[in-house]
């Protein structure tokens, strides 16, 4: 953990695109909004409304083509992802920022954009966790934990571990009280009614129930990823 806060300025670009999963990017920007001297950018390709996946509608502030170089690329995820896959341009310019980022992040399947564009191959990383085996695919040493760091590389599994993602973030870069602080401001001190918000403690009836809900979609993705991966230089897993 660094111990001092930096005394020059941080710059965030938070990545929006349709159907993204909003509290993927709201929780963390909570967080991120809270920071010392730290400036946030919502990025997308044009300044047109977002609509996310459950219907919440944001407005970016900041396009592509006139973001700055950030100091810290955070990409969320959503069901938007399938389409942004296979958007080599948009894929281009998570790749462009991410090379030149202090530090390149996600929450949920975010990491699953990070990998297609190159950007997590190497390192260790997580995602949520009816995806971690996409992650795989793509070439990533999945870890399955809440956040994850490695090295510059810092990613939080599924939706609402965005939060934790956020206030980890906050340590990181600027120091534990300053996130704790945030933590104690927000109230963060989650105390779930179930034991069921991981498929460790989760009952199997209600995992099944998840996996059937989402089968559609994880069929879906993995075709695309597959299909990415036949098209690229990374590793298919034979897991």
């Amino acid at each position: 953990m660094t111990t001092a806060q930096p005394t020059s300025s941080l710059s965030i670009g938070i990545v929006l695109f349709p159907n993204v999963t909003q509290l993927d990017f709201t929780a963390p920007y909570e967080v991120f909004n809270r920071l010392p001297n730290t400036k946030l950018y919502l990025l997308s390709e044009t300044l047109e409304p977002i609509r996310s996946d459950g219907g919440l509608t944001f407005l970016p502030d900041t396009t592509f083509a006139e973001s700055p170089l950030v100091d810290l690329l955070f990409v969320p995820g959503g069901s938007g992802i399938d389409v942004k896959l296979e958007d080599k341009k948009f894929l281009a310019f998570l790749k462009t920022q991410g090379e030149q980022a202090r530090y390149v992040t996600s929450v949920c399947t975010g990491a699953l954009l990070l990998a297609a564009a190159g950007l997590l191959q190497g390192y260790r990383a997580t995602t949520h966790w009816l995806y971690l085996d996409l992650l795989e695919l793509l070439g990533v040493e999945v870890v399955k934990q809440r956040v994850v760091i490695d090295r510059n590389r810092i990613t939080g599994g599924g939706v609402t571990a965005g939060i934790d993602f956020g206030l980890v973030i906050a340590g990181e870069l600027f120091t534990e009280a300053i996130a704790q602080s945030i933590q104690l401001a927000i109230e963060y001190n989650p105390q779930p009614p179930f034991e069921s918000g991981s498929p460790e403690t989760a009952p199997e009836y209600i995992i099944n129930s998840v996996k059937a809900t989402s089968k559609n979609r994880l069929d879906s993705r993995r075709q695309i990823i597959q299909k990415i991966v036949a098209e690229s230089s990374i590793s298919i897993s034979q897991k």
